[in-house]
């Protein structure tokens, strides 16, 4: 995964802008911005993977589909995912994900996420980029 992204000054959330040769690869940034707020990724390993795909009508309700199922599997499952394959497939997307579940004897707990907000939500094929906004 070569993209990379920014983050952008906000009041009260997290801001990040993401940036790839692809789409896929920009959504695959996203996912690593995102755990990034919330687990210090260095120790974190590749042993687990996950597999699922979200459904959309357009790529904006894609991303937000995808950022919010990666939620939940930490909220749920205690998955820590740092490694991501994202391919669009006909109004959907399909990603393989790797890491494994929070340990916190190993992992850095760094803040939540609670939520993806539509709230300057945007995907920008022609950059291309996606631009996110995490409620923390």
């Amino acid at each position: 995964m070569a993209g990379g992204y920014e983050t952008i000054e906000h009041t009260a959330d997290v801001l990040v802008k993401c940036h790839g040769v692809t789409l896929e690869e920009c959504f695959e940034t996203a996912a690593r911005a995102l755990f990034e707020q919330m687990v210090d990724l260095e120790d974190v390993s590749t042993s687990e993977t996950c597999i699922f795909r979200v459904e959309g009508g357009d790529r904006e309700e894609l991303l937000y589909a995808f950022l919010s199922e990666l939620i939940f599997l930490f909220d749920a499952y205690g998955m820590v995912l740092k490694e991501f394959d994202v391919e669009f497939e006909d109004g959907s997307l399909r990603c393989e994900a790797r890491g494994e579940r929070l340990d916190l004897s190993r992992h850095t707990a760094l803040g939540a996420v609670k939520a993806i907000t539509y709230h300057m939500l945007d995907v920008d094929p022609q950059e291309p980029s996606v631009t996110v906004l995490f409620d923390v």
